[in-house]
């Protein structure tokens, strides 16, 4: 059996926040239990999991955690990509082992919540959530691509 972290996070350990809705206050279940449940409202997704086995249950979820147990273990990206592509309009929380040079990147994946393991520089997080004001790609931030910016005269 795992620590209490296995849990989720408590709204006090997000370090940075996106939403002006209240945080979720209760621990996440796995993507198995969510499935295998009517009332959770919050789930986790650990690496390896298949973030497409939760789309039918969007409607009733408030917050998605996705874990980054390592840096380099990125496929916590595509995890919040499908989620926000399939309408999910909850709270997408990263968490784990999250760099500052993540942070912008994340946000475009669509993450709206952070909860790093080790708290980070907050100068240097809002440097970097600033970061890359113009992009080429579509993502689920919704930004305008520098095509669309050079087309609308």
């Amino acid at each position: 059996m795992g620590n209490a972290r296995d849990l989720g996070t408590s709204p006090d350990e997000v370090q940075f926040r996106f939403r002006d809705d209240e945080p979720v206050d209760h621990g996440t279940v796995t993507v198995d239990a969510c499935c295998d449940q009517t009332n959770a409202t919050a789930v986790r997704i650990e690496p390896g999991d298949d973030a497409r086995l939760i789309l039918p249950f969007l409607y009733r979820l408030a917050l998605v955690e996705v874990n980054f147990p390592v840096f380099g273990d990125g496929r916590g990206y595509s995890a919040a990509r499908i989620l926000r592509e399939a309408g999910f309009t909850g709270e997408l929380r990263a968490v784990g082992d999250i760099g500052i040079d993540q942070l912008s990147h994340m946000r475009r994946c669509g993450f709206d919540s952070f909860a790093p393991d080790k708290r980070l520089d907050e100068d240097a997080a809002r440097r970097a959530f600033a970061t890359w004001e113009n992009v080429y790609q579509r993502a689920a931030d919704a930004r305008r691509t520098i095509a669309d910016k050079r087309h609308e005269a």
